[in-house]
C-alpha cells in the first residue's frame, strides 16, 4: 500500500456539517437560475443532451478505468479519479461556454440535467468501476461503501437544494432577480475559504503529496475536454455544441466529491488531493481552453 493511502486529512465532525450546509446554500444558488423550461428544453434538441450525457456519465467514467490502468497511481488517487468522473458537471461551466462563445442553452440544460441524474449515476459509476479495479476495490470494501446510502446523500446534497432553489425562483421571480447574483456569491466565496482554510490544517499533506497527482491530473482532465469535444465532433453536433459539451464533461463539480470523500471515506488522503486539485486545475484550464475558444468565431 502506498503511503498516500494511509493519510487521514485533519477534518473534524462539525467542519463536516458546516461544509455539507455549504455545498447545499452553493447549489441553491445554482439553482435559482434554472427553470422547468430548462429540462424540457431536452425535448426541443434532444442529440446534443444525450451526447452529453453519454460523454459525462459513461464515456469519461469508463475512459478513466483505461487511464488507471495505463498510469498505475495510488489506489487512494485512483478511486479519486473515479470519483471525479462519476460526478455531474460544475457550476462554472455555463460561464466558460458563454466565454468560449459555446452553445449557453445546452451548457445550461446539461448543468441541470447532469445534476439531477448524478442523484443516481455518482453512486452507481463509483461503485461500478472502483468494484473493477482490484486496489480500489479493496478501499471500498474497507469502508463498507453503500450505493444505496450514497444516493440519499447526494439525494440531500443536489436534490433537495435543487428543488428549494427552483421554487424559490419561480415563486418570488422579483426577489430573485435582485438577489441571485449576490446568493451565488456569497455561497462561492464561503465555499472558497472553508477550502483554502481546509488546505491551511493540512498543508503539510499538500506539499508533501501534491507531486503525485499533478501529473494523473492534468492528464486526466485533459481526457475529460477531449472526450466531451470529440464525442460531439462524431457526432456531426455544430462547433458552438462541442464546445459547450466539451467544457460540461471537463468541469467537474469536485466541491461534491469532496463532501462525498469526507463522508464516506473518512477524508482518505490520495482521494481528497485529487479532488481538491481539480477543482483548482479544472479552472485554469477551463479558462484556458475558453479564452482561446473566444477568439475563434464558431463555424
Amino acid at each position: 500500500m502506498n503511503e498516500i493511502d494511509l493519510v487521514r486529512l485533519n477534518f473534524n465532525p462539525q467542519s463536516l456539517w458546516a461544509l455539507n450546509f455549504i455545498i447545499g446554500l452553493v447549489m441553491f444558488g445554482v439553482a435559482l437560475d434554472l427553470k422547468v423550461e430548462d429540462f424540457k428544453a431536452v425535448l426541443t434538441m434532444p442529440k446534443p443532451v444525450i451526447i452529453g450525457m453519454i460523454g459525462q456519465f459513461i464515456l469519461l467514467p469508463a475512459f478513466t478505468f483505461l487511464l488507471v490502468l495505463v498510469i498505475k497511481p495510488a489506489p487512494s488517487i485512483a478511486l479519486g479519479m473515479m470519483l471525479v468522473a462519476a460526478c455531474p458537471g460544475g457550476n462554472i461551466s455555463n460561464f466558460l461556454t458563454h466565454y468560449a462563445k459555446g452553445n449557453t442553452a445546452l451548457s445550461i440544460t446539461m448543468t441541470a440535467l447532469s445534476t439531477a441524474v448524478a442523484i443516481v449515476m455518482t453512486p452507481l459509476n463509483l461503485s461500478l468501476w472502483g468494484g473493477l479495479y482490484p486496489e480500489t476495490a479493496k478501499i471500498l470494501k474497507e469502508v463498507a461503501l453503500d450505493p444505496l446510502e450514497m444516493l440519499l446523500a447526494v439525494f440531500l446534497l443536489l436534490g433537495l437544494p435543487m428543488a428549494a432553489g427552483m421554487w424559490t425562483g419561480s415563486r418570488f421571480p422579483n426577489f430573485v432577480e435582485r438577489a441571485h447574483k449576490p446568493v451565488k456569491i456569497f455561497s462561492l466565496a464561503v465555499f472558497g475559504i472553508f477550502v483554502l482554510g481546509a488546505l491551511a490544517a493540512n498543508w503539510r499533506y499538500f506539499l508533501d503529496y501534491v507531486g503525485f497527482v499533478v501529473f494523473a491530473v492534468f492528464l486526466h482532465n485533459g481526457l475529460a475536454l477531449t472526450t466531451g469535444y470529440f464525442a460531439a465532433k462524431f457526432a456531426g453536433l455544430p462547433e458552438r455544441d462541442r464546445r459547450a459539451v466539451s467544457i460540461e464533461v471537463g468541469i467537474q463539480n469536485s466541491a461534491l466529491g469532496l463532501i462525498l470523500i469526507f463522508n464516506f471515506f473518512d477524508g482518505l488522503g490520495g482521494m481528497a488531493i485529487v479532488t481538491a486539485w481539480w477543482g483548482i486545475w479544472h479552472i485554469i484550464s477551463g479558462l484556458t481552453v475558453s479564452t482561446i475558444w473566444s477568439r475563434r468565431e464558431p463555424q
